[in-house]
């Protein structure tokens, strides 16, 4: 018993410090690893797997609009990187170089991609002739590098996986239409995988990415009442097309310049489910991410039958990721692992449990303890998970809701930045000095310009001028 309290004691309370709290669970949860790499992770089975689960969902969903996937290569000639000047600047203090191959200085440095548009460029610049070839939708499933100063488990690294999606189309129009596509599935995922609610918008100018004629961005609200970034799509007009000279022949036998997207999501959405779902007892794992949907825990294991019993629930429920734990610990220091590891049920099964005809079901988001028949065992376990995640939704909806609010002078703006969490929704001017004066000021960022605009006042929040924007403030990761 002195164990099984010790186990929970580990993880520092989300209360007493919600930084320690988030490393002790990625650590406790057996999800990473540290390296002699500073700033890298190495990714245990158990956060392998959950990444796994997006990549395959995430992936399906990407092909039902047409996406392809590819590969490209993981450096990048120094004179690619300069070629489009804003985009350079934007990625400069960040990048990693490559000067030597083997015992030899290299005649040109090479980049460790941060990011690959460059290179989907000068591919596409000699892929791309005719109308013919439009449009291109690409994918690329890799790791980049990006040379953070602070890092943090799965939230910033210094190498981390992602998606990079590069299209290449005929018209601005298309192009458009492919970048907000692409944020809905994106916005879709997050709330109906990972059960984690988000604002739809778009970035200011100050905020866009490097190179962007537009970024569309979904924000989402953590536990802590931080924002997270957890996904963007851009659209990048004909800026790098010009710059690395990607035309086409168009119907009309014309020279025209395609019209370029780009969208990316990584794996700081583990951190974010973390953030948003986790207790003080651990991870809680939405259902249809979960790599072990449930867990069946033999109680008094030793006795005749139930470790054969435990096998045949476990054939009974092939249809779902489930495992048994038939390892030689105590069951109360098995609850409190399975706990800890987020696994959205558990089904206890014992001598008393065989001879009755039934089992408990524990559910791990709320803890409830629901006996059953074992006739009904697939229905009810189904029936539970779909519950289960439909509820982590909510919760995670109503709290952000509950951590939304307006501010329509300065002053209630600071007080709410700086005694309460969560997002401020303010009008703004739509000047960058202004952004940054609030920045400054108050440490809180723009997060988007929503889709779903409100008119809270006529004037900035800040500033006084007149408003031409609704926005999402908050202090973020």
């Amino acid at each position: 018993m002195a164990k099984e309290k010790k186990l929970v004691e580990q993880i520092t309370s989300m209360e007493e410090d919600f930084a320690q709290w988030y490393t002790d669970v990625v650590i406790k949860a057996d999800l990473i690893g540290y390296t002699n790499v500073k700033g890298c992770m190495a990714i245990k089975p158990a956060g392998y797997a959950i990444w796994e689960l997006i990549q395959k969902q995430l992936d399906e969903r990407f092909k039902q609009t047409g996406v392809e996937n590819v590969y490209l290569p993981m450096f990048i000639p120094e004179n690619l990187l300069q070629k489009e000047k804003d985009h350079v600047e934007g990625f400069a203090p960040e990048v990693a170089w490559v000067t030597h191959g083997g015992l030899n200085p290299l005649q040109e440095r090479l980049c460790v991609r941060p990011t690959s548009e460059t290179l989907f460029c000068d591919f596409y610049k000699n892929d791309i002739e005719s109308y013919r070839d439009l449009p291109k939708v690409y994918n690329q499933w890799c790791s980049v590098v990006r040379w953070e100063k602070e890092t943090r488990p799965f939230l910033r690294s210094r190498e981390f996986l992602w998606q990079e999606g590069h299209t290449a189309h005929a018209t601005a129009e298309e192009a458009e239409e492919r970048t907000i596509q692409m944020l809905n599935v994106y916005a879709d995922f997050c709330e109906e995988v990972l059960a984690i609610p988000v604002i739809r918008g778009q970035k200011t100018e100050k905020e866009k990415f490097a190179g962007a004629k537009a970024t569309y961005t979904i924000e989402s609200l953590m536990h802590d009442g931080k924002a997270l970034q957890s996904g963007t799509s851009h659209n990048f007009g004909d800026g790098f097309a010009k710059a690395f000279d990607i035309q086409y022949t168009s119907k009309d036998n014309k020279l025209e310049y395609v019209h370029q997207t780009s969208w990316g999501m990584t794996t700081r959405m583990i951190g974010a489910i973390i953030m948003v779902h986790g207790d003080n007892s651990g991870l809680v794992l939405p259902p249809r991410v979960a790599p072990t949907q449930v867990m069946i825990v033999p109680v008094m294991q030793k006795k005749e039958g139930v470790l054969e019993k435990a096998a045949e629930l476990k054939e009974r429920l092939s249809a779902y990721r489930v495992k048994v734990d038939s390892s030689d610990k105590n069951p109360g220091w098995k609850f409190a692992e399975q706990e800890m590891r987020g696994i959205p049920l558990r089904v206890e099964i014992g001598p008393r449990d065989i001879e009755a005809n039934k089992a408990m079901i524990v559910r791990r988001d709320t803890g409830e303890k629901i006996e059953i028949s074992l006739e009904e065992l697939e229905a009810k376990v189904g029936e539970l998970l779909e519950v289960i995640q439909q509820d982590m939704y909510q919760r995670a909806l109503a709290h952000r809701e509950e951590n939304t609010r307006v501010a329509k002078t300065w002053e209630e703006f600071k007080d709410i930045i700086e005694n309460k969490q969560g997002f401020v929704k303010a009008m703004w001017c739509g000047e960058t000095a202004c952004e940054e004066a609030v920045k400054e000021e108050t440490g809180a960022t723009t997060r988007c310009m929503p889709f779903e605009q409100e008119t809270l006042s006529d004037v900035c929040v800040h500033c006084g001028k007149p408003a031409k924007k609704l926005v999402y403030f908050g202090k973020a990761y």
